[in-house]
C-alpha cells in the first residue's frame, strides 16, 4: 500500500501512535513517538498520541482505532507483548509479528538462531541467576578474551552495558546488567568499524537501506552518546568500499529474512578491523524515531523524506494472519 503526503490518507482510517511504555527506554519511547505523531498529522493522518503505561489497550477497540503506529521500545512494547495483544484485538501495526519481536528482543535466543543458519555473530557465554557466582564470572574473560562486552540480553539503547578491559572490572559490569534483566549476555568484543543497517519492506520484497558508519568518542557508543550527544559523528554514506557495504547489507537482509522480520528493522553490525568480516551484534524490531536516530538518516540517503517514511511504515500496518 503506497500512500503520498496528502493523498488518500483517509484510507488509513483513526491511528494510534504507541509510545512511552513501561520499559527503560520509556523516554527515548516518547521522543519517537512524537516524532511519529506530527509527521503523521503533518501529512492529514487522524493520528493520536496513546501511552500504554497511562491507558488500557482494549481502549484502542472502543475508540475505533483502525491501526497503530508502534513507537515503544524495549519489554513489553517490542518483544511481542504488545503485538500479540493487537493481534487478539484484531487491529493492524507497524512492524514485525508475534514470533519476529519476540525472538529480536532476546539476543541470546537471536544468536541461536542466527548460529543455526550459519550466520556470523560474536561468540558468547551467556549465564543465569544460578550462575553468576563470583568465581563462575571471572573465567568469562578465559573463554572470551579481553576486552570483552557484558549487557542485559532483553534491553536496548545500550542500557546497561559495559566495556570490560580487565577481570577486575566484571563484578561491577555484571551488576549494571543484572539491574536490567536476571539473566546475563557477555559477549567478545569486535574491534573495527561500528555498522547498522536499516531495512524496509518484507520477505524477498525487504530492501537493505544505505549503511551508517558510527564514529563515537573513543569508540563509546552509549546510551548518552545515542540521544544526547553531538560528538557522535554518523557518515552515511558509510565510506566503505562499495563490495564491502553489499556484503553489509546482504548479510543485514539474511539476518532480518530469518527472524522472519516485516515492516522495518535495523540489525547492527561490527566489522572486524583485522579481516573486514562483518559479525551481526543485534536487530531492533522497533528503532528510534527520535532527532538522533539512524533508521529516519538512511531512509533520507535513499530519497526518503521523515514523513514519507512514517506514512510508508504506516501503510505497511499488517497482521500476522
Amino acid at each position: 500500500m503506497s500512500i503520498k503526503p496528502g493523498e488518500g490518507v483517509a484510507a488509513l482510517g483513526k491511528v494510534a501512535v504507541l509510545m512511552g511504555g513501561t520499559s527503560a527506554e520509556r523516554e527515548i519511547s516518547k521522543m519517537s513517538g512524537a516524532g511519529v505523531l506530527a509527521a503523521l498529522q503533518s501529512c492529514g493522518v487522524d493520528a493520536h498520541a496513546f501511552d500504554p503505561a497511562e491507558r488500557d489497550l482494549s481502549e484502542l477497540k472502543r475508540e475505533g482505532f483502525a491501526r497503530c503506529f508502534i513507537a515503544l521500545h524495549g519489554r513489553r512494547g517490542e518483544d511481542g507483548t504488545v503485538q500479540g495483544a493487537l493481534e487478539l484485538l484484531r487491529i493492524p501495526y507497524t512492524g514485525s509479528g508475534v514470533m519476529a519481536c519476540a525472538i529480536a528482543m532476546d539476543k541470546v535466543m537471536t544468536k541461536r538462531v542466527w548460529i543455526a543458519q550459519g550466520l556470523p555473530t560474536p561468540r558468547y557465554v551467556c549465564l543465569g541467576p544460578q550462575e553468576q557466582s563470583r568465581e563462575r564470572v571471572l573465567t568469562v574473560p578465559d573463554e572470551l578474551g579481553l576486552p570483552l562486552i557484558v549487557k542485559p540480553p532483553r534491553e536496548g539503547s545500550s542500557i546497561g552495558i559495559t566495556k570490560v578491559e580487565g577481570y577486575s572490572q566484571m563484578q561491577d559490569a555484571v551488576a549494571l546488567a543484572t539491574r536490567y534483566d536476571p539473566d546475563l549476555l557477555c559477549e567478545e568484543f569486535i574491534a573495527g568499524e561500528e555498522l547498522t543497517c536499516a531495512v524496509l519492506g518484507a520477505g524477498t520484497a525487504a530492501l537493505a537501506l544505505p549503511l551508517i558508519r558510527i564514529v563515537a568518542p573513543a569508540g563509546n557508543y552509549d546510551y548518552q552518546h545515542k540521544y544526547f550527544s553531538d560528538a557522535t559523528r554518523y557518515l552515511c554514506p558509510s565510506g566503505l568500499v562499495a563490495a564491502e557495504e553489499d556484503s553489509v547489507q546482504a548479510l543485514a537482509l539474511a539476518a532480518y529474512r530469518t527472524l522472519q522480520c516485516r515492516g522495518w528493522g535495523r540489525i547492527d553490525v561490527m566489522l572486524r578491523a583485522a579481516d573486514r568480516k562483518p559479525f551481526l551484534l543485534e536487530l531492533n524490531t522497533s528503532p528510534g524515531m527520535t532527532s538522533h536516530s539512524l533508521v529516519p538518516m538512511a531512509a533520507r540517503a535513499a530519497g526518503i523524506d521523515y514523513p514519507q517514511l512514517c506514512l510508508r511504515l504506516l501503510a505497511d500496518a499488517a497482521l500476522d494472519a
